[in-house]
């Protein structure tokens, strides 16, 4: 039985940080089924923490694209977690538009909740997000 909450992991990536960056993302609908994935390149001078957010944001993207009203979100990034949920503060102007930007699109879901997850578990997301960083245009 399904408590129809959807289940997004997410992940980026940097290949020399700053370097060329990645996004990956698996997407989970509230039945447990793959509903989407999600591997994008995101340029040539990406740090890690911004390829974390591009990677959340895709996601939230695509989730309000699948009609998903209540998420829960797994990042391997204690910092953007803990930035999510208001006990980091966000001090780089590079990470701040991001950060408003996924707090944008959060305000449009009925309810979320966001956890740290060690990388063991976030495997796929990460795959996906390695993928895009070593494959730019």
């Amino acid at each position: 039985m399904s408590d129809g909450f959807w289940l997004l992991h997410a992940d980026g990536a940097s290949l020399g940080n700053p370097g060329a960056g990645g996004a990956g993302a698996v997407i989970y609908d509230d039945l447990g089924r793959v509903a989407a994935e999600i591997s994008q390149p995101l340029g040539p001078a990406v740090t890690n923490n911004e390829a974390e957010y591009q990677a959340l944001l895709l996601g939230l993207e695509r989730l309000r694209a699948l009609g998903a009203r209540k998420i829960r979100i797994r990042l391997d990034s204690e910092l953007a977690v803990r930035q999510v949920k208001g006990r980091y503060q966000v001090k780089s102007p590079r990470l701040a538009g991001l950060y408003r930007q996924v707090m944008a699109l959060l305000a449009g879901f009925e309810t979320y909740d966001i956890a740290h997850v060690r990388r063991e578990l976030n495997r796929a997301a990460d795959a996906l997000a390695s993928r895009a960083a070593a494959h730019q245009g």
